[in-house]
């Protein structure tokens, strides 16, 4: 399953989608109904599952356009019964993430209800708290117990044919026991660990990823502060001496976030500027001082690589207290993303 929920993490949701859309046996996971519906108008055939909540009063749509639905509580369950002509649906289990699911002391329940309403999963999932930590591997391996002992319950009653799937990206790339019939990879299909302790399993292989995204702006103005001038609102930062700087019209509208004021820095010409000042809503200050020969229209990275430089968006996050996953889903969707 190609994890593509978020406009897939910032990517771009048609963008990512179309370049996987031809090998049929990708599955896509979104976040939403609304997600799913936008991938059905766009003609993608694939199989497409609702990962999140769906309300009662779309699940006739679910139905009409193929869309496979998460079942993840007895009210979830009480209305897809409700349904003349049911949509597709997978069970999703709590199995120690204690967000969506059943519990463990829930599933006699659960079991005795699906006979009752019947009501056929075409799967039964459940997600990973830990496993993007190597270190922490006694929890994961208590999850992944748990599903099997609940897989095994499902068996029991009848349902014997069900897809089986509890690994994210974290549990794709550290632990192989917990494919089962499928993994689901969201964070490690853009080219970015789940989390820094992922980078080498505890068997000693080294993983590196490449990011797949670029964010780019240009320079809108260039020219020299006096020393001692205060940039940007509230007077944030002082320059020190005289100062070149560039005007970059990004903000925290478009994404960039306000938490990297005079602390981020952007590639120009292959090198490395300061943001200086407050990030605006729509502009940025970079100070261009060290860099030569810069001026209005030259191409700006706020992401990737520019020469042999290169700013990721874990970097970036990690000034600011955040993920990559939040940094790069916050990107702006009205903004272009152009497949290259």
């Amino acid at each position: 399953m190609a994890v593509i929920k978020s406009n897939a993490y910032g990517h771009g949701l048609m963008t990512v989608a179309s370049l996987l859309a031809d090998r049929q046996e990708i599955w896509f996971g979104v976040d939403s109904i609304t997600e799913a519906l936008r991938l059905r108008r766009e003609k993608i055939k694939n199989p497409v599952f609702v990962l999140g909540h769906t309300l009662p009063s779309r699940m006739r749509e679910a139905r009409k356009h193929a869309v496979i639905l998460t079942i993840s509580s007895f009210e979830a369950l009480e209305a897809i019964a409700k349904e003349k002509d049911r949509p597709e649906f997978h069970i999703k289990i709590d199995t120690g993430m204690h967000r969506q699911g059943f519990l463990p002391d829930q599933i006699f329940k659960l079991l005795k209800l699906l006979n009752l309403f019947k009501l056929v999963p075409g799967g039964v999932y459940t997600h990973f708290a830990c496993a993007k930590d190597p270190r922490d591997r006694e929890y994961t391996e208590g999850q992944i117990e748990s599903f099997r002992r609940i897989i095994a319950s499902f068996k029991k009653v009848g349902f014997g044919n069900l897809i089986t799937h509890a690994a994210a990206s974290g549990g794709t790339l550290l632990f192989p026991k917990s494919h089962f019939d499928m993994v689901r990879v969201g964070m490690g299909m853009y080219g970015y660990v789940p989390s820094a302790e992922s980078r080498t399993t505890d068997y000693g292989l080294r993983i590196k990823l490449k990011p797949v995204l670029t964010w780019k702006t240009i320079i809108s103005e260039a020219k020299e502060i006096p020393k001692d001038a205060l940039v940007g609102y509230d007077g944030t930062e002082r320059v020190a001496k005289k100062t070149k700087i560039a005007v970059l019209p990004i903000g925290y509208w478009h994404g960039y976030d306000r938490g990297l004021s005079s602390v981020g820095e952007v590639l120009i010409r292959g090198q490395r500027a300061k943001v200086i000042g407050r990030v605006s809503m729509d502009m940025t200050v970079a100070d261009i001082t060290g860099v030569p020969a810069v001026k209005v229209g030259d191409e700006v990275t706020l992401i990737g690589e520019d020469k042999r430089e290169t700013i990721w968006a874990d970097e970036l996050s990690e000034k600011i207290g955040t993920t990559q996953y939040e940094f790069l889903t916050r990107i702006n969707p009205l903004i272009r993303r152009i497949a290259v």
